[in-house]
């Protein structure tokens, strides 16, 4: 990992960057617009613009870098989102904040784009498992860091807007400066979603479930917390802890689900995060049994997503294995549109608590399904398929991801519907 992470460094500092700029700016907007008297509903617009720009972007950003390439493909996108972060506190309307999120989103869906299929492209068969895992973690660390400068700055002040934009500048010196080739470009193919869904009914359902609970709680934790009046420092530390449990908790679920029934360990995560949620939605909790909560949230949020690729690998062959990993996120980034409008929507009917009853009711809803499935057909061959894969990667780290799962498969009769 270390001779891999020497050989990708300027890629990995530059993805570094990227994360912080990110992770700051999401954050900042839901306790600035609050503080801005913008109601949650309109908070909600302004945070699902984003994934809605990100969608877009995955779909256009390749035809984009077939067009003119990826050195200026990446220029051009930085340049954008560098110019619009600069720009939150001179145009303080939720309307124009929602219009600059797509663009926000539109221009990160491309830059990560770019970045994975370079690294993708200087890793080889032997290392590229373990760039893609460094890439991962470096998106995590990103994050969490974020939460750290966020918690040490004023977001009514210019300072916090500025800091992300020359971060997200900085980024692009060692990617652009990286001493490789740019990587030949090709579009993925995706599996027709009525076949994808009759393969693996529990993989589309739970992704759309999964990209509504994220970009929830992603899009909506700053808002959640300033509403509940917590310190911006307290609403920073909330924020890690999401990402931390991830962070923790990917490779042990990885390890079990490789030795067992996926399905159960859908069924048992979802259960607990429904349970936990729900007595957070339920009961006033102190803040240390708040972070305990985020670590749990996020620690089964992040490996479910990865999960269900899995699971779905499961009922294919090793060459459909990209193509429905592109469809499956395709469909977690259109329920990742929904997320932060109805949590914003339920927010302003029952309070705070509507940020976790939303949570608690989609994992519900993905217990019951699953269960349910369980009933309708037997348990494939697990394939040992588990990779981690984050939401916030693009089809090209999954993609890449997948023509590294080991070189098994299920036989042309494994079981579907």
């Amino acid at each position: 990992m270390l001779r891999v992470a020497l050989k990708t460094w300027p890629l990995l500092l530059g993805v570094l960057l990227l994360m912080v700029g990110n992770g700051v700016q999401g954050s900042l907007l839901g306790i600035r617009g609050t503080l801005e008297q913008f109601d949650t509903l309109e908070l909600s617009v302004v945070m699902s613009a984003y994934f809605l720009g990100f969608l877009l972007g995955s779909l256009r950003a390749p035809a984009m870098i077939r067009r003119v390439g990826h050195v200026r493909v990446f220029a051009a996108l930085g340049s954008l989102i560098s110019a619009v972060l600069v720009l939150y506190p001179m145009l303080v309307e939720w309307q124009i904040w929602a219009l600059m999120r797509v663009v926000i989103g539109f221009g990160f869906a491309g830059i990560y784009i770019t970045a994975e299929s370079w690294l993708n492209n200087i890793s080889t068969n032997e290392t590229r498992g373990q760039a893609l895992s460094a890439y991962m973690i470096v998106q995590m660390l990103g994050i969490v860091a974020a939460q750290g400068l966020l918690a040490a700055g004023d977001p009514f002040g210019y300072d916090m807007f500025l800091i992300p934009s020359v971060l997200v500048s900085l980024a692009f010196l060692p990617l652009l400066l990286a001493d490789s080739p740019t990587p030949n470009f090709s579009t993925t193919v995706r599996l027709g979603f009525r076949e994808l869904f009759r393969i693996s009914p529990l993989g589309c359902v739970g992704m759309l479930i999964s990209g509504g609970v994220f970009s929830a709680m992603f899009g909506m934790a700053s808002v959640w917390g300033t509403l509940s009046l917590l310190s911006v420092q307290q609403i920073a530390l909330f924020i890690s802890f999401l990402y931390v449990g991830g962070l923790l908790l990917q490779y042990p679920v990885g390890w079990i689900s490789d030795r067992m029934d996926r399905r159960q360990i859908m069924l048992w995560l979802s259960i607990i995060a429904a349970a936990v949620l729900a007595v957070a939605a339920a009961v006033p909790l102190p803040f240390w049994a708040l972070l305990g909560v985020a670590a749990v949230l996020g620690g089964i949020t992040y490996p479910m997503y990865s999960l269900l690729i899995a699971y779905t690998n499961d009922f294919l062959s090793r060459e459909q294995m990209a193509a429905a990993s592109a469809g499956l996120i395709f469909l977690n980034g259109f329920g990742a549109i929904f997320g932060p409008l109805v949590t914003g929507w339920l927010m302003g009917v029952v309070g705070t608590r509507g940020f976790f009853l939303y949570m608690a009711v989609l994992y519900a809803v993905q217990a019951a399904y699953a269960l349910w499935r369980m009933t309708r057909r037997a348990s494939p061959s697990v394939t040992g398929a588990y990779r981690g894969v984050t939401p916030t990667a693009s089809t090209v780290a999954a993609m890449a991801v997948m023509e590294n799962a080991p070189e098994l498969g299920p036989s042309p009769e494994a079981p579907r519907g």
